[in-house]
């Protein structure tokens, strides 16, 4: 007997963001949006932090994913962004058996880590 698996979009998010921060060159994720930066204001980090995933409304199941990071100094952005997202995509369809139809990374700062 099978079963259905429905996986959130939270839960999707965390996945992901876990995955992201395992790339080489990310040393950090940027809040996404005006939740995000509350959240960080009283003091909270939640793992999805960075990370935005909505439904695709032009391909039924599919996924939309982006990702808001910070870069290590010195590394090369376009390889980091290459390499994040095919960590991510990977990570979703392997670990959480969703397609991402679209990746975006915005690079919102460099830094150390």
């Amino acid at each position: 007997m099978q079963g259905r698996v429905t996986v959130t979009e939270g839960a999707l998010a965390s996945l992901l963001a876990l995955a992201a921060h395992e790339v080489p060159g990310v040393v950090g994720m940027a809040p996404a949006g005006f939740k995000d930066q509350v959240v960080r204001i009283l003091g909270r980090q939640e793992a999805s932090e960075g990370v935005v995933v909505r439904q695709d409304p032009t391909s039924p199941g599919k996924y939309t994913a982006d990702f808001y990071v910070v870069v290590a100094v010195g590394a090369r952005i376009p390889t980091v962004v290459e390499s994040l997202a095919e960590r991510v995509a990977f990570a979703a369809k392997k670990l959480a058996g969703v397609e991402l139809s679209q990746v975006r990374v915005h690079v919102v700062g460099v830094g150390r880590g």
